[in-house]
Parts: structure tokens; C-alpha cells; sequence
């Protein structure tokens, strides 16, 4: 399957140490070899049998996939290949995200991202929603969380905004399905493990590796216990479990015969609230001036203060079929214009191929949902002087 169409999770999950420093060695190796300066990325195959793998190609520019890398570390890649290009070497270059480190540091990660691609597939008739070596998708999606269950689940929520989480109940179980991937086969997966399908069962079909498939296990479990409760016994342990695992209000809501708002007041009543975090390249291990900043209940503080007046901007999301990077040319114009004026910026958006979303675009970047309750979230925590909804077209 092509990587455009994967879903992918960084740091890499299911690679052993071995294997992960496998390849990481053969990829110095061949760009010496090939006497690459500045960005290049390689596609592997890897064997999870054996220790064996195949270079499927060796990208010596910036491609989507060092696009997704740079936001996904909050290493600005293309920033230091220009730099490198142009004869300066990598301990002279400043780390412009921490501001304080050079660029010779190999970005490590204290949280989990998922990217997902977008497909509009519906929009066509006669199109196989089969998914394979070429390229369908027409945008992609970024989340960040501490948790895997929890940046999957937020990231579904991203790709369609009609979508709560890893529903169990939007699509049929099917076999054929399970085993030719398609477009929608990770909602064929969550029915599959409501009806009691095993983890191994589920690995035969998909060949989804089996710690993906047991985290994907958990949610649809935790649902299956949420449906048993209604709203008056759900206690303050129950909840901060499922927004732990990347549940929304709305999703628990559905669970327990409830509404988005009674959830969110009885959430606020428990003081069961998100932490902001930041990506700073070096997982906290040094101290860092960056302003990318991502929304976690898996953390008990802020990286940050909230002293200061910023004006709100919320940006495109994913890009659709009729909704494109046009729309997030209008939110970097509203931007620098805001800036202009001399005024503080907060930009929400999650999607990894926009300009929106670089981090000196704004003063701060939320690397967030674009829904009510994640925009409620930041708005209660920033209390901003006023917030911008007409710059990202039809979805803020």
C-alpha cells in the first residue's frame, strides 16, 4: 500500500530496537554513498518475520512524507536542507524551534502521532474503494496524544467530522473486507471486535500488526462498558478514563444516552480537564521556547502560561474535494495581518500540509480537533480577545 493511503504512526510502535537501528544505519549508509547533502527519505519494506528488508525507493528531496516528519518532530527539515545547501554545517545551525540547541540533535518524541489519509471516494461512482499503490487520498490528517488509543481516535474525528471516534457501529462486518483493504476498513475493524472477533482472528485477516489491533481492542471494550452505564453512575474515574483513551463528549454521550453539553458540564464539575504540551524536538530534556502545542489528558500541567491577549484563528482541517489549500491561504493572510497590527495570534488547525501549520506562522499553534469541545477547550484555557471563524471555509 502505498504511504500516501497508510495510516502512520511516529515514533514506530512495532519495530524491534534491532530492526529500527537496522535501518537507520543503512539509510546513512546509502545517502553517503549517493553523496546526498541536505533532506532525503527512504521507503522500506520490512519483513516482521525475519530481518529482512528491501529499499523501495530513496526520495532525495522533500516529499508529503518529510513534510509529515518536520511537523510530526517539529524538526523544520526544509529550513536546515537550505542551510546545508548552502555549505553551512549542521552544529553551526541553530534549532530554530528550541531556540536554544543546534540542529545535530536527533529529534526525540515524549508523545504518539497518527496520521491519516482522506479519501472522497463517495464523490465518485464508479471508482474501486480499494486501497493499494496508488495514490486516492486527497489530504491527510495529524494528532497528537499521549496515548496511541488516544491520538487514533482524535484523528479519525479529524478525516470526518460526521465521525465520533473508532465507532463500532458505522460499518458491517465483513471478511472480504478485512482482507482487501479499503477505505473504510478500520471502522470494518472496530465492528469485527464488538462482535468478539479475537485479536488473532483479526491478524490472520488484516495482517494489522497485533499491538495495533489490542489498543484498537480497548476502546471498543471501554465503549461496550460505557454503554452499560447511564449518565448518573458514570463516576470521575470512568471519565477521565475515556478522555484518556481519546474519547469525545460527544462519543461518551452516545455511549451512556446523554448529550455533548450534560457530558461537558459533568466533565468541568469534575474538574476533568486538558493539558497543553509542547513539541519542542527533545522531549522535554531541554528547555524550550517553542509554541506548538497540542491538547493531552494524559499529562497534570501546562508547558505554558496564559498571561498574555491573543486573537483566535481557526483554520481549514483536512483538504477535501472543494475545500483546498485556498482556504488556508486566507488563514495565513488573516494571520499576518493580525500580526501587522501588532496583535497576538492562535492558529487551531491539524493538517500536516499546510503553511498554517508551520510553527512561526503564529504565535501559537494548536495542533488540534476543530470541533465544539476542542475549540471551547482552548478558548476556556487562552480566553483570547476574540476568535476568527470566516478564514477556514465551511467547517469552523
Amino acid at each position: 500500500i502505498h504511504t500516501g493511503e497508510s495510516i502512520v504512526v511516529a515514533p514506530s510502535q512495532t519495530l524491534s530496537n534491532k530492526e529500527y537501528n537496522l535501518l537507520r544505519t543503512t539509510a546513512v549508509s546509502v545517502i553517503r554513498h549517493f553523496g546526498v547533502v541536505g533532506e532525503c527519505n527512504i521507503q522500506y519494506a520490512v519483513n516482521p518475520y525475519a530481518e529482512e528488508y528491501y529499499i523501495i525507493e530513496v526520495n532525495a528531496r522533500l516529499s508529503r512524507s518529510s513534510a509529515l516528519a518536520s511537523k510530526a518532530t517539529g524538526y523544520p527539515l526544509a529550513y536546515v536542507a537550505a542551510k546545508l545547501a548552502l555549505g553551512i554545517s549542521l552544529p553551526e545551525i541553530k534549532n530554530s524551534v528550541t531556540g536554544v540547541t543546534t540542529a545535530c540533535f536527533e529529534p526525540s518524541l515524549d508523545y504518539c502521532v497518527v496520521k491519516i489519509p482522506r479519501w472522497d471516494l463517495s464523490k465518485f461512482s464508479r471508482v474501486s474503494t480499494k486501497i493499494g499503490s496508488s495514490m486516492k487520498s486527497v489530504g491527510e490528517v495529524m494528532a497528537i496524544g499521549r496515548k496511541f488509543e488516544e491520538a487514533f481516535q482524535k484523528a479519525l474525528r479529524m478525516v470526518d467530522e460526521s465521525v465520533n471516534g473508532f465507532d463500532p457501529y458505522i460499518k458491517e462486518v465483513d471478511d472480504e473486507e478485512l482482507k482487501e483493504p479499503t477505505d473504510k476498513r478500520m471502522f470494518v475493524v472496530a465492528a469485527a471486535l464488538r462482535q468478539g472477533y479475537s485479536v488473532d482472528r483479526l491478524y490472520d485477516l488484516t495482517k494489522i500488526d497485533r499491538w495495533f489491533l489490542q489498543k484498537m481492542k480497548n476502546i471498543v471494550d471501554f465503549n461496550t462498558s460505557l454503554e452499560s452505564i447511564d449518565q448518573n453512575n458514570l463516576s470521575h474515574d470512568v471519565l477521565l478514563r475515556a478522555k484518556q483513551i481519546g474519547f469525545s463528549d460527544k462519543q461518551i454521550a452516545a455511549a451512556v444516552k446523554s448529550t455533548e453539553l450534560a457530558i461537558r458540564k459533568q466533565r468541568q464539575d469534575f474538574r476533568i480537564t486538558p493539558s497543553v504540551k509542547q513539541i519542542d524536538t527533545v522531549a522535554a530534556e531541554w528547555p524550550a521556547t517553542t509554541n506548538y502545542l497540542y491538547l493531552t489528558y494524559n499529562a497534570f500541567t501546562n508547558d505554558l502560561t496564559f498571561d498574555e491577549e491573543h486573537t483566535m484563528v481557526i483554520g481549514s482541517g483536512v483538504y477535501r474535494i472543494g475545500s483546498s489549500v485556498e482556504f488556508d491561504w486566507c488563514a495565513v493572510g488573516c494571520l499576518r495581518e493580525l500580526r501587522k497590527l501588532g496583535k497576538k495570534t492562535i492558529m487551531v488547525n491539524y493538517n500536516p500540509e499546510t503553511v498554517s501549520t508551520d510553527y512561526d506562522m503564529s504565535d501559537r499553534l494548536y495542533f488540534e480537533e476543530i470541533s465544539f469541545e476542542v475549540v471551547m477547550d482552548i478558548y476556556n484555557i487562552e480566553n483570547p480577545t476574540g476568535i476568527i471563524l470566516s478564514m477556514g471555509g465551511q467547517l469552523p
